[in-house]
């Protein structure tokens, strides 16, 4: 009976949307007023003291477990949990315990290949085909996803007004997309720098695939030993979020080092507009050892490196839509990734990329682009903005 009174009050304080709830005896209640939007059946309860320490792992294992089950948008009721502020999300009640994070070489190079490792052919399922795993860049609405991409990639070498014949280093360069549109439609010398090998041996073979050995590398390599090198351009996208909230200083410190007097930084990555934060569920189970800063935060340190700022773009909406592209395509070959991974890994990353979706949808999380110059900011840039969209 006190599980029961339990879960009726924490539910019931959790949505700003009507939500339906079926319990494990087969009662049903319903929260909020109008027809339900979601339906969640619980068909067994999960701990309370489970709940109590940590709300967002409890509940996700429990629907990785099908312990929870949810017939509606599952975006939709995390965004309106959210958007509720006394939900578990926001309660300090239920946010006793987060994964203990560490952020050291070792650590930093298990957390990348959990994650990014999972297999090339696992992410050519859902991706588009340039293999980009990150906020797309959406010009027009009817823009496809691969259209996006390649926007987004566009839009971040030009921000940094690119001279032939100069040079880049990528940190965290994924499958190579960026890296490799800069050798080849801008001109530069680019190196890319990755901790996975399945990046490493898919961009490896990308570069050999179009001849560009004597303008393009990458290395199999954590960003903190690239040594005393110097490169005219740095670009980083959706990479300061996986080093940790002790190393964010140093992360900069390393770009403000390897960028030449006056060079120009593209940093592209997720943030929030306000306090640094992180997710117990996402923590555990899909990004080890990540941590999303702050905007002042980030702001701060980019500062304390030494480094000025251009130009500061939000793109929240362009990731939101990014997800959900994302989620709809997984969904279309979930039978295959289940024969990949197993049923649980589905749930899982149904989850999670519904979750991200969420997060940008309520504004919880933003994804922004900074431009940094090393010395007086737009020293050597346009003095205007229309030069970003040619």
């Amino acid at each position: 009976m006190l599980e029961k009174t339990f879960y009726k009050t924490f539910l019931s304080r959790s949505f700003n949307i009507p939500v339906k709830v079926t319990y494990w005896d087969g009662k049903t209640e319903t929260y909020g007023d109008g027809d339900p939007e979601v339906h969640i059946t619980l068909n067994e309860p999960i701990p309370i003291g489970d709940i109590r320490k940590n709300a967002s792992i409890a509940l996700g294992e429990g629907y990785m477990d099908k312990k929870i089950e949810i017939d509606g948008s599952i975006e939709k009721l995390i965004t309106s949990a959210y958007e509720t502020a006394n939900s578990f999300f926001h309660n300090n009640k239920f946010i006793h315990f987060l994964p203990k994070q560490k952020h050291d070489e070792k650590e930093s190079k298990q957390d990348i290949q959990s994650h990014y490792d999972l297999g090339n052919d696992f992410y050519k399922l859902w991706l588009d085909k340039t293999m980009t795993y990150s906020c797309a860049y959406f010009e027009h609405p009817d823009d496809d996803l691969t259209t996006a991409q390649i926007n987004k990639v566009h839009h971040i070498i030009n921000k940094l007004n690119p001279q032939p014949g100069r040079t880049l280093l990528d940190i965290g360069c994924g499958w190579g997309t960026l890296m490799l549109t800069a050798a080849k439609e801008y001109h530069l010398k680019v190196t890319g720098v990755t901790l996975s090998q399945e990046q490493y041996d898919l961009v490896s073979q990308r570069i050999k695939d179009d001849h560009l050995e004597d303008v393009a590398k990458v290395l199999l390599v954590d960003y903190r030993e690239l040594g005393d090198r110097q490169w005219d351009y740095v670009t980083s996208v959706g990479m300061f979020e996986h080093v940790g909230e002790e190393n964010l200083g140093q992360y900069f410190k390393d770009v403000a080092e390897y960028l030449r007097p006056n060079g120009v930084a593209l940093i592209h990555g997720i943030t929030r507009q306000g306090k640094g934060a992180n997710n117990g569920w996402l923590n555990k189970w899909i990004f080890p050892g990540g941590y999303v800063p702050g905007l002042t935060e980030n702001i701060q340190h980019m500062l304390d490196a030494g480094l000025q700022i251009d130009d500061l773009e939000p793109l929240r909406r362009h990731y939101q839509k990014t997800t959900e592209i994302w989620d709809k395509n997984f969904k279309m070959h979930e039978a295959e990734i289940t024969k990949m991974m197993d049923e649980r890994f589905v749930r899982m990353w149904d989850l999670y990329l519904q979750a991200c979706s969420a997060s940008f949808a309520s504004g919880n999380i933003d994804v922004m682009q900074f431009l940094l110059s090393k010395g007086p900011s737009s020293r050597e840039l346009p003095m205007t903005r229309g030069y970003m969209l040619k």
